[in-house]
Parts: C-alpha cells; structure tokens; sequence
C-alpha cells in the first residue's frame, strides 16, 4: 500500500529522529518519469543543494530507494553526502540491534547493500604489489574492498546458518512442551512491546520511536 507523500515524508522524518537526525527541510518533487541519472529532475537537485546550504545540512535523504549511480550523481549535484529510506532503516537498525544474530544480520544487510556503491570513484584506488593474501600484481584497493566484503558476506551467511539450525533446536524443544506458543506481531512503533511487558512483566525497552526495538524476546505468561 502507497502511502500519501505527506504521510511518507512523516515517516520518514521520524525514522530520521530516531537515527539521530534533525530535520531541518523537506521538498516534494511530482514525477512523470524517474530520471535514470538523477531520480529527480536537474532543477530539482539544484533546489535541494541551495536548500541543504540555507539549512546548513549535512545529508539528504530520498524517501524513494536510489540506484548506486543516482547516489553517486545527487551526491555530486548536491554536494553532501545522499542516502535513501533503505540506508537510513539500516543505520537505525545498526544502533538498535543487541543480539549476536541480530548484528550479524545488520552487517550483512548493509554489506550487500554497500558492495553495488563500490565503483571506481571509491576513495581507494591506490595501486598494491602481487603478494600473500592479494589476486595478483596491480590489484587496486577497489578490488581488494570487493573481495574482502564479498568474503565477509560469505562469513556472516555461515554463521547464520549456524545460528538458525540452533535457533531451530531450540524451537523443537519448546515444541514439545504442552503449553500454546502466542506471537506479537505488528508494525513498528504499533505498541507490541508495551503490551508484552503489561503481560508479562518483560521489561522490554519502551519508545516512541520507530524500529525502538529489534530482537525478539521471549518471556512466559
């Protein structure tokens, strides 16, 4: 379901104040089409510059989720750092994740978010010597920034695996005690983990924040 751009951008603003941020403008562009270069029209990036410079902003967010090319061209007509609702979601995620599975999910979910925005403008592109532990002569620090998060991501999904199979375990054996098993699930920021600490006397943190709280908590009632 779409929401109405004013409800978005509420949205949007919200998530920006749990991640720290304050939101210091906002401007709304109706498209006929996406721009492939830009998502938004030149005059467009033009206006959000002179807004972000008035505003003394130091990143623009995009309710919409940007290519890795679109990132790269904003961030050059903007002259500020530009992300999307996907990678603001992912930086909340990052400070709020307190479980060992919960972080490791985060790190992968921002790594395969990174690995596409790294192109040949990456800062990195010294030339490094042939050696141990590199693909050959002349490998450039892009490649090796490649290699090593796509071996990081290849890492995080084993230990994942090996997380759910105990998960799953764990799962079997409340299984097979004869009491029903209830779930809350609901929106973020819906009230699921007040109602869980007036059942239950969880003591699960409590904010008027999206995305407060990530992990799962499981308490008898």
């Amino acid at each position: 379901m779409l929401l109405p751009a004013s409800e978005s951008l509420a949205e949007l603003a919200r998530l920006a104040d749990t991640a720290g941020l304050v939101v210091a403008g906002q401007t709304v562009q109706a498209l006929r089409r996406v721009h492939p270069a830009t998502f938004v029209g030149a005059g467009k990036v033009e206006q959000i510059r002179a807004l972000a410079d008035e505003q003394q902003a130091d990143v623009a967010i995009f309710d919409d989720p940007l290519s890795p090319a679109q990132q790269r061209n904003l961030e050059k007509g903007c002259k500020r750092k530009v992300i999307d609702r996907s990678a603001l979601i992912l930086d909340i995620f990052a400070q709020r994740a307190r479980s060992l599975e919960g972080k490791m999910q985060v790190e992968l979910a921002q790594l395969q978010y990174l690995l596409p925005r790294l192109t040949r403008q990456w800062t990195h592109l010294s030339r490094l010597g042939g050696g141990v532990g590199t693909r050959g002569p002349g490998e450039t620090q892009l490649e090796v920034d490649r290699r090593r998060v796509r071996e990081r991501i290849a890492q995080l999904r084993r230990r994942l695996r090996d997380v759910e199979r105990t998960r799953g375990l764990h799962r079997h054996e409340r299984s097979t005690v004869p009491f029903p098993t209830l779930a809350l699930v609901g929106y973020t920021n819906s009230g699921k983990s007040t109602l869980m600490n007036t059942l239950t006397r969880a003591g699960v943190l409590v904010e008027d924040r999206l995305f407060a709280t990530l992990d799962p908590t499981i308490r008898k009632l």
